[in-house]
């Protein structure tokens, strides 16, 4: 005897609509997306931090190639200065005012520098130009505390800034024995880079 009976209904597994193929289509691709985004912000912060003087705190300047504006003033000893004596040896200039927070980190990378060009013959001379306002017993206080005995040249109507085009200091640049400006890096620089920036300046110049 066959069994007539009815065979149960199964309902057949419902099937993807086309959204919901598209969003499992897209889905690998945002995964790529955001990978390839924290990969190249973390270059970008790698690169950053390199401390490469090629890529960092090296900026333009009209003065590049040019001779170095003028600079006769008085340091705070009250000693007079000026600039285009300084011609024969490499100069090197630091923009700076107590009262900068920047200035107070960079500070002790400049006194490793000035006592490692201390122990050429022809190293480098190394000057602090004041960026006003600032107090003179201020920038003592300042160099007593943290060390330093290079001269200090005040700038006490900002011309010497103006005419550097210095807006925010730190800021360094180098001259070479013809009065020429070389080198402008704004921000912190380190003994190591400043150093590496003079020879490699000292060699394309020939000396």
């Amino acid at each position: 005897m066959s069994d007539d009976s009815p065979v149960p209904f199964s309902p057949a597994p419902p099937s993807s609509t086309g959204s919901e193929v598209n969003r499992r289509r897209i889905a690998p691709i945002i995964v790529l997306v955001v990978a390839a985004v924290l990969g190249g912000l973390f270059w970008v912060l790698a690169a950053s931090d390199s401390g490469s003087p090629d890529e960092v705190g090296l900026v333009d300047s009209p003065l590049i190639g040019r001779a170095a504006p003028s600079v006769r003033s008085t340091t705070i000893d009250d000693a007079p200065f000026d600039l285009a004596r300084r011609k024969g040896s490499w100069v090197v200039i630091n923009f700076f005012n107590s009262t900068c927070v920047p200035c107070k980190a960079e500070h002790p990378a400049l006194v490793e520098f000035v006592a490692q060009q201390a122990t050429f013959d022809d190293g480098a001379e190394f000057y602090t130009f004041v960026q006003p306002p600032d107090d003179d017993d201020d920038i003592r206080a300042f160099f007593a505390e943290r060390g330093g005995n290079w001269p200090v040249v005040r700038d006490d109507d900002g011309r010497i800034n103006v005419a550097f085009g210095v807006s925010q200091v730190p800021e360094t640049f180098i001259i070479d024995p013809d009065g020429v400006v070389r080198v402008r890096w704004a921000g912190e620089i380190n003994a190591d880079i400043l150093s590496q920036l003079v020879q490699q300046q000292r060699v394309a110049y020939g000396a």
